[in-house]
């Protein structure tokens, strides 16, 4: 087994990130202290090369600075060129990594112009081959990405072990004096199978500023006590994600748990929230959590936040909930363009609040924020601005006046930093 790199534990301060070893993927730097990197995968067959570039599109919109597409096939790996021509066409400018399994070996040599086009390569060294074609296997991707100078991500994942690492590691753990239990057994073979192929690609010659790490598991404590082992062991840069995290508030509310726990400590350079999308809803759901939870936790903005109260027996009338989805709504119609014309408009912060207890308080505390009447309170809603009351909205249109509000203070805030 080779000797396995140790790092310092990272600091619990969630700004003071342990710098990894940095990545660059395309045009996006991934670890060696830059910003956590939010990714997606898409979800149609890549052999599609317009419903394909389609969904990139709709992602990298959205706010995805990776995406992951499937390459399982001779035709999926013929497409990935035309994909890429479409989104230039598009003018979507966004890094394309390739999920490889069982034949990426075969693919990337048979498609010279798949291997070139994709950003990077993720292989899963449980699936790369089995026996003795894994190492010959594993050592023509890692040819492939010298290559053409692209960066790996080496993808271990605990329902695609390699099934003879596991026995071997039940059995030396059958001879310890203290044997471990069942869930530690599980941990270390999911983390030597990334340590130990991460090693075997540097030996290769991949440097290791090309390798990226992750060791997916799909249980919340699990994950935690995977990465805090994982960010002990080695200095790469690390992708996380909680593997089949599920459908709506299940799957965001296990993802947060896991990953934030890891992004408090310092561990994480890349995520991925993992949602199973409603039918027919777009696959654009999982960006939007992604950034909110980076951006709630203080670790990056991306878009406006809205603050609104829940709501209680004061507030009965659903003016004040409507009022702050179309805001929410509108922010992020709006942010498109305001990414490009307004330095800094991520920043922003609103509040749509329902009454008076805590109404001006928390509309104080915002750029801007509106305090909506109550039961039994005045018809009239004051607006404050940079914490300061600036006018009282009554009437049939306190939305529309509210938005107009909000765009005007937008361009006459960041006009003077626009690039």
């Amino acid at each position: 087994m080779s000797e396995l790199v140790t790092r310092k534990p990272r600091s619990a301060e969630p700004h003071s990130r342990r710098a990894s070893v940095g990545v660059h993927v395309g045009k996006v730097k991934v670890g060696g202290g830059a910003p956590i990197v939010v990714q997606s995968m898409t979800n149609t067959d890549t052999e599609d090369p317009v419903s394909t570039a389609r969904q990139i599109a709709e992602l990298a919109r959205a706010g995805s600075e990776l995406v992951r597409i499937t390459v399982n096939t001779p035709a999926a790996a013929a497409a990935v060129p035309r994909i890429a021509e479409r989104l230039a066409m598009m003018g979507v400018d966004v890094p394309i990594i390739g999920d490889f399994h069982y034949n990426g070996h075969q693919l990337l040599e048979r498609e010279p112009a798949c291997a070139a086009v994709l950003a990077k390569y993720r292989i899963n060294p449980g699936n790369v081959g089995f026996g003795k074609k894994h190492e010959s296997q594993f050592a023509s991707i890692i040819e492939k990405a010298l290559r053409h100078d692209k960066p790996v991500r080496i993808g271990a994942n605990w329902g695609s072990l390699d099934q003879s690492m596991v026995t071997a590691l039940m059995d030396e753990n059958a001879r310890r004096a203290e044997p471990w239990d069942a869930a530690h057994v599980a941990r270390e073979a999911l983390l030597r199978s990334a340590l130990d192929s991460a090693t075997r690609a540097e030996e290769l010659g991949l440097p290791r500023e090309r390798i990226i790490l992750s060791c997916k598991v799909s249980g919340v404590q699990e994950l935690i006590a995977v990465y805090r082992d994982l960010a002990v062991r080695c200095d790469y840069a690390l992708h996380l994600g909680l593997t089949e995290a599920g459908m709506g508030s299940k799957g965001i509310t296990a993802s947060a748990a896991a990953l934030a726990v890891l992004l408090q400590e310092g561990i994480g350079d890349t995520i991925r929230i993992s949602l199973t999308p409603e039918p027919g809803a777009s696959r654009s759901g999982e960006v939007i959590v992604a950034q909110e939870l980076l951006q709630t936790m203080g670790l990056r903005a991306f878009s406006p936040l809205v603050t609104a109260c829940p709501g209680c027996g004061r507030t009965t009338s659903e003016f004040f909930q409507e009022l702050a989805q179309t805001v929410q709504a509108h922010v992020r119609e709006q942010m498109p363009l305001w990414r490009v014309k307004y330095d800094g408009v991520e920043n922003l912060t609103l509040a749509v609040m329902g009454c008076i207890v805590n109404g001006p308080g928390e509309s104080k505390h915002a750029n801007i924020g509106i305090s909506l009447p109550g039961n039994g309170e005045a018809p009239a809603a004051p607006v404050f601005i940079d914490g300061e009351k600036t006018m009282t909205l009554r009437g049939e249109n306190i939305a529309s006046e509210f938005i107009g509000i909000l765009d005007d203070y937008v361009a006459r805030k960041y006009a003077a930093r626009a690039s």
